[in-house]
């Protein structure tokens, strides 16, 4: 008996569930006053990044590879260069993802296999002090 190997993109629920948590997530750094820093580096409408989140997560969790397809190879921290990510950003931005991911995926251990390279490319995505 071979069991074949799902993703975790399969495993969350696919398409539907990654589009509730990016879409969770940018609707919580827009209204949590505990995520105004990390709002602010963000441009006035969240639509583009919505789209680009929602794009590599897709990939990045097994899915297919939206954003390689259409924007090339990621290179996150040089494409975020251009916001100045200190660890008030870092840490705003992960309370909305985790609180995202409470909300859209119900699988606590799938959410802790997610959480911990989330956690630390947020690390490596810092770039001030």
């Amino acid at each position: 008996m071979t069991g074949e190997a799902i993703t975790l993109y399969e495993a969350i629920g696919g398409e539907n569930t990654v589009r509730a948590l990016v879409h969770r997530f940018y609707e919580l750094m827009d209204t949590l006053p505990e995520a105004s820093h990390v709002r602010a580096i963000h441009p006035p409408s969240l639509t583009g990044s919505e789209e680009k989140l929602y794009e590599y997560l897709t990939g990045y969790l097994g899915g297919p590879p939206l954003y390689v397809e259409k924007r090339g190879h990621p290179m996150l921290r040089r494409r975020h260069f251009v916001a100045s990510i200190g660890p008030v950003e870092r840490d705003e931005w992960l309370l909305c993802f985790r609180r995202a991911m409470e909300e859209t995926i119900a699988n606590e251990k799938l959410r802790a296999i997610i959480w911990e390279p989330v956690e630390r490319l947020a690390y490596h995505m810092q770039n001030r002090e």
